[in-house]
């Protein structure tokens, strides 16, 4: 029973022989589960693998937030890679990231199909009126854990809310998570050092060249691939960067989608579980079927498995050195900050009357008094919002 809790510090020590079988039963269960988009993915599994689970501690967690900000891609599923590796090593590492998007992947290639077919999405109205004032109460548990780890003193204090406040004002996010890294690093060390000869860089962009394969399209598959690819390669911030980048290749430089079924395609990947990314998987089978769905996810999935691979190397060295470890501290705080801003502004879709407020306090209570998994208050409040429109017509 207590095999899960060896190993809190994520990075050494012997683990468990079934470590791998956990990861995969862990992350298949947050990729259904995960709804509300990374803040509150984030906040899952600090609920599933930090407080229930003791997989990895507060510190650590906090540390690989702030880690993977620093890279491009979906950061909640690159969180979820880099936890697989602290629990599994490489096999973690690819389990993590396969099985936290695969359901994703299914349910978005189901609606695909269907929209394809019968040229409409499904609608989610009544499933999502009940689970969003939820997961903004989960991720408001999540953040007020996380407070004491992150904010270390009045530098990181002020540094948090100052990139709050600039975060909702509309400053670039990678900006402020910048500045707030250096803010503190200039602040608590004497001296900054440039980095010698072979330390590592603060954002890595890897050089991928996109496979070679059969292409009954004409060429239409391999352009896909390396499009999206491109995609996972550089993109940082949040969905709606992620619209602007699809909407200047797919909508304007290749003419393969309209800009209605690229709104389409973002709302779906909006309202269903685990990363946004998997409008990916959407807009590829709406270009060209299934080869075009399977292809479109693993192009633009793929340099997040290759920069956390490469990040499972650095963290600890970042950690290890002065001036590394508190522009770390610095990116810590205003990761917490900008989590603090999605989750303002998911408050504000979220609550919408009386009944939504409470169900957000009822979560609120008993993650304060139980010890209840997260899942659990998901699948109430979907059967609540699904009766209520029911009812409601």
């Amino acid at each position: 029973m207590n095999a899960s809790h060896d190993d809190t510090g994520g990075g050494s020590g012997g683990r468990p022989a079934h470590a791998l079988g956990e990861v995969i039963g862990v992350f298949l269960k947050l990729g259904v589960i995960g709804f509300g988009g990374p803040a509150a993915h984030t906040a899952m599994m600090r609920d599933e693998l930090v407080r229930r689970r003791g997989w990895v501690s507060d510190e650590r967690f906090v540390d690989l937030i702030g880690a993977v900000n620093l890279i491009p891609g979906p950061n909640s599923t690159e969180l979820a890679i880099h936890l697989g590796y602290d629990r599994a090593r490489w096999k973690g590492l690819i389990a993590a990231g396969v099985c936290f998007i695969l359901p994703a992947f299914a349910i978005v290639l189901a609606l695909a199909w269907s929209y394809v077919r019968y040229g409409r999405t499904p609608a989610a109205e009544g499933l999502l009126y009940g689970i969003k004032p939820v997961v903004v109460a989960i991720v408001v548990w999540a953040l007020a854990g996380l407070l004491r780890t992150a904010i270390k003193g009045r530098l990181t204090a002020l540094v948090a809310t100052v990139a709050l406040a600039l975060y909702l004002l509309g400053v670039n996010e990678l900006l402020v998570l910048a500045a707030g890294g250096l803010v503190v690093m200039a602040g608590g060390t004497r001296h900054v050092w440039l980095p010698s000869r072979g330390s590592p860089g603060l954002v890595l962009v890897p050089l991928l060249v996109g496979p070679r394969f059969p292409d009954p399209t004409g060429g239409r598959l391999t352009e896909l691939f390396l499009t999206f690819l491109k995609i996972g390669s550089v993109l940082y911030g949040s969905g709606y960067v992620l619209l602007a980048f699809l909407e200047g290749d797919f909508v304007r430089r290749l003419g393969w989608i309209t800009r209605d079924q690229l709104l389409d395609a973002i709302s779906i990947g909006q309202l269903t579980p685990g990363p946004v990314f998997t409008t990916a998987t959407f807009i590829g089978y709406v270009i060209a079927a299934l080869p075009g769905a399977v292809l479109a996810t693993v192009a633009i999935f793929t340099p997040s498995f290759v920069l956390v691979g490469l990040l499972t190397r650095l963290v600890d060295r970042i950690r290890g050195r002065a001036w590394s470890s508190a522009f770390l501290d610095g990116v810590n705080a205003t990761a917490l900050a900008l989590m603090a801003g999605v989750t303002l502004q998911l408050a504000g879709d979220a609550f919408v009357d009386p009944l939504t407020v409470a169900l957000a306090v009822l979560a609120l209570l008993l993650q304060w008094r139980t010890r209840l998994n997260t899942a659990w208050f998901i699948a109430a409040a979907a059967a609540i919002g699904l009766a209520r429109t029911l009812l409601v017509g």
